[in-house]
């Protein structure tokens, strides 16, 4: 790509759920069009997107597909095949670029490159057998969150092991399916706080206000901006965000989630190489939305301003929460983001509200 994607191009979106949805929503503002690769036929992001290719992900044929109609690919999780994703950066441009998938989609391999980047993160180690964890759990003081290394979200594949005995750890280990494993210790923090980042194709940089989160079974229940952590914390999880977009040469929106320690310290948990749950506050209460900026930079052009003009409460509706929507545009300075899913299941997300609780001073 020498330039900017001129108005009417195509951007491809390889995955079809709700960040999906608000992408093609975001390219739509921005005179783009979009074609989403996704084998869920009608999914949250074809019902916005101008066309659905409905196959697997790493379907040959619709990666052709795919590639062929589009001037550049992203993706909306990150679980997109590696070999899929490298498949189609040999025919247009990818962004995140395919490398950023595969830090993320191993906790082990994403520890050891935050760490290679400077980042600090909880103590860990690798768990291949049970025999392994017994050894594992002894260097770690004897208690620690064990977690599958790969397809993890949302709480699910991890387990918290607090000195067990002996006999529960084949069960444990056993228990999430006798596969490869992390176990990483328990850290006393504070409150879990993530930094929305983004790197244009130019290498310039902008970070949004960090965001305070409370997760309830696992899943991020809301996100309160700003977060209360000092002046200095926020610059040293901005300056973490940098640190991994540069060394992995990224394009487009990351989001960095951390533990925030007694003495205001951070240690990276997780990145995840794509818009991300956390940053939906930015769309009610900045100019320009997380979705918005990831798209500017697929598509070359400059980032936006990522400054917020409001205080605000972002709120996830999981499940039968979504038959609150009705009563919730009741409300003021509320706004209501509803992602198109026709059946509403326990721990499903469903939309989200963002409430404003007050101007910023500029």
């Amino acid at each position: 790509m020498s330039g900017p994607l001129a108005p009417g191009a195509t951007i491809g979106i390889v995955g079809g759920g709700q960040l999906g949805r608000m992408l093609a929503a975001a390219a739509a503002r921005l005179g783009y069009r979009t074609i989403v690769l996704e084998p869920q036929p009608d999914c949250p992001a074809a019902q916005l997107a101008n066309r659905q290719v409905v196959a697997a992900y790493d379907d040959p044929a619709a990666l052709a597909e795919l590639a062929d109609g589009a001037a550049a690919v992203t993706y909306e999780f990150e679980n997109v095949p590696v070999a899929a994703a490298r498949r189609l950066a040999e025919r247009v441009p990818v962004f995140p670029p395919p490398a950023a998938l595969e830090a993320a989609q191993d906790r082990l391999a994403e520890k050891r490159f935050l760490n290679a980047a400077g980042v600090a993160t909880a103590p860990y180690e690798a768990v291949d057998d049970a025999a392994g964890l017994a050894a594992a759990l002894a260097r770690l003081g004897g208690s620690g969150v064990l977690k599958t290394r790969r397809l993890g979200y949302d709480g699910k594949g991890q387990r918290v092991l607090d000195r067990p005995a002996p006999e529960a750890l084949a069960e444990a280990f056993a228990a999430l399916g006798g596969v490869p494993l992390i176990l990483e210790g328990l850290v006393r923090f504070e409150r879990e706080v993530s930094v929305i980042a983004a790197r244009g194709r130019d290498g310039a940089v902008a970070a949004y206000d960090l965001a305070e989160n409370v997760h309830r079974g696992g899943i991020l229940h809301s996100s309160t901006v700003p977060a209360a952590v000092s002046d200095r914390t926020a610059q040293a999880a901005r300056q973490a965000a940098r640190a991994i977009l540069e060394a992995l040469d990224y394009v487009g929106v990351i989001g960095v989630e951390f533990f925030v320690l007694a003495d205001g310290s951070l240690l990276a948990n997780e990145i995840a190489p794509r818009v991300h749950n956390s940053g939906h506050w930015t769309e009610a209460a900045c100019v320009v939305s997380q979705f918005e900026q990831h798209i500017r930079a697929v598509a070359g052009l400059p980032l936006g301003a990522p400054g917020r003009h409001s205080d605000c409460v972002m709120e996830n509706l999981i499940g039968d929460d979504v038959a609150r929507a009705p009563s919730l545009l009741a409300e003021a300075d509320l706004a209501l983001t509803l992602y198109g899913k026709a059946e509403a299941r326990p721990g499903r997300k469903m939309g989200h509200v963002t409430r404003l609780t007050g101007r910023v001073r500029l």
